[in-house]
């Protein structure tokens, strides 16, 4: 660790619905002419394929 992490940094959230694994490729059965699988990528619907979210913004005064 190179120093103390400022306590303003905003970091980002890992995606809940995909743990940060946002794309992934499904084989759809039987290969191309080229011997190859055939594939198709499928996104997170949550993140858009990001793999995170933004940090939430902590109100104040609100309850917990």
């Amino acid at each position: 660790m190179t120093g103390a992490t400022p306590a303003t940094t905003n970091t980002a959230r890992i995606c809940p619905n995909c743990d940060g694994f946002a794309a992934v490729a499904v084989t759809i059965g039987g290969r191309n002419t080229r011997g190859r699988l055939r594939t198709i990528t499928a996104h997170c619907p949550a993140c858009q394929g990001l793999g995170n979210l933004p940090a939430r913004r902590v109100r104040e005064g609100a309850r917990a």
